[in-house]
């Protein structure tokens, strides 16, 4: 069966049609919704079928843990066995945001969400559909991003649609995503805390509440089951191949001679030219985040041999971008 598109105001959404998506994921269904990051596709994270369903859904690997999401601080307690005064810290100057905490779990947790690690990520979502959502079904939801697995993530319900149509029940359509990237991921259950996946939330700010963060997955964790989500080094990928490059042009003129159909994405201001099919994106971070899922999709969807990546600066503003990006190059 086709899955149902219901349209909702991003900032004032219907109660009745969330108390009709709460009711959904109450009986064991899937949602698509939307958040300040990516849409997310949630189920009931205190009942392993229901997160199975999502798993299945997205051709999702079982040792690939998934974030989950609550309306509110105060709901992590039952679904830890520690909020660390860290923890606190952070959830009072991040939360509501896109700022993922790793913690470790209590019990009441399923295996399936956690890959049956030791650790649960959590967070609190800024976006009005969200948090209605979590407050009308009174329940914790796992919610990783609403596409298959290792492809580009969703902006819109069209991505989601797209990707899942005729898997899950409902998609909560509130227009575009306003980040455009998937939430920072911090663990904090080791000392110093350790940053998994760089996001919105920057590292710069989060060091200013911390200090020096360590980076990436622990040594010792090889083996062992991941604590974050967004750990493969293939992810985040059109199915197009992509390269990012630091000389695009020369890149691209390599191409052509070989008859190839190239896209091409830029935050510069580049002149059309026959056989390239150009996606231009903002020269800010915060807007070529917010924009760049979106131009991967046009470009995935244009019929091309390989899209050509403009290299982002290498400052600290565009971690996260290329992070994404890099991992989307991936063979």
């Amino acid at each position: 069966m086709p899955t149902r598109v219901v349209q909702v105001d991003s900032k004032n959404p219907d109660p009745a049609l969330i108390r009709e998506a709460a009711a959904i994921l109450r009986a064991g269904g899937l949602i698509a919704f939307p958040t300040e990051t990516v849409y997310g596709l949630a189920a009931n994270a205190l009942e392993p079928d229901a997160v199975a369903r999502i798993f299945t859904a997205k051709g999702r690997p079982a040792t690939n843990p998934v974030i989950v999401h609550v309306a509110e601080a105060a709901d992590v307690a039952p679904l830890v066995s520690a909020f660390p005064e860290t923890a606190r810290r952070l959830a009072a100057r991040f939360w509501p945001g896109p700022l993922t905490l790793v913690l470790p779990r209590s019990d009441r947790v399923p295996d399936i969400v956690t890959a049956a690690g030791s650790t649960v990520a959590l967070r609190v979502p800024d976006h009005a559909v969200a948090l209605g959502l979590l407050q009308a079904c009174g329940l914790p939801l796992a919610a990783p991003s609403a596409n298959p697995s290792t492809l580009l993530s969703a902006t819109t319900a069209a991505h989601v649609l797209r990707g899942l149509d005729g898997k899950i029940d409902m998609i909560l359509d509130a227009g575009p995503t306003p980040g455009g990237l998937e939430s920072t991921v911090l663990d904090v259950t080791v000392t110093p805390p350790r940053l998994l996946r760089p996001g919105l939330v920057s590292q710069m700010q989060l060091e200013t509440i911390l200090g020096p963060l360590a980076h990436g997955p622990i040594p010792g964790d090889i083996g062992q089951p991941a604590r974050s989500p967004g750990q493969q080094e293939r992810h985040y990928a059109p199915r197009t191949p992509l390269e990012c490059v630091p000389d695009a042009k020369l890149r691209i003129a390599e191409h052509l001679s070989q008859s190839r159909r190239v896209g091409w994405l830029t935050h510069h201001d580049v002149s059309p030219s026959p056989g390239v099919v150009v996606a231009r994106l903002p020269t800010d971070p915060a807007g070529y985040a917010a924009g760049l899922y979106a131009a991967l999709h046009r470009l995935d969807d244009a019929g091309l041999d390989v899209i050509v990546v403009d290299e982002p600066p290498a400052d600290d503003a565009w971690v996260a971008v290329r992070d994404r990006l890099v991992r989307a190059g991936q063979k």
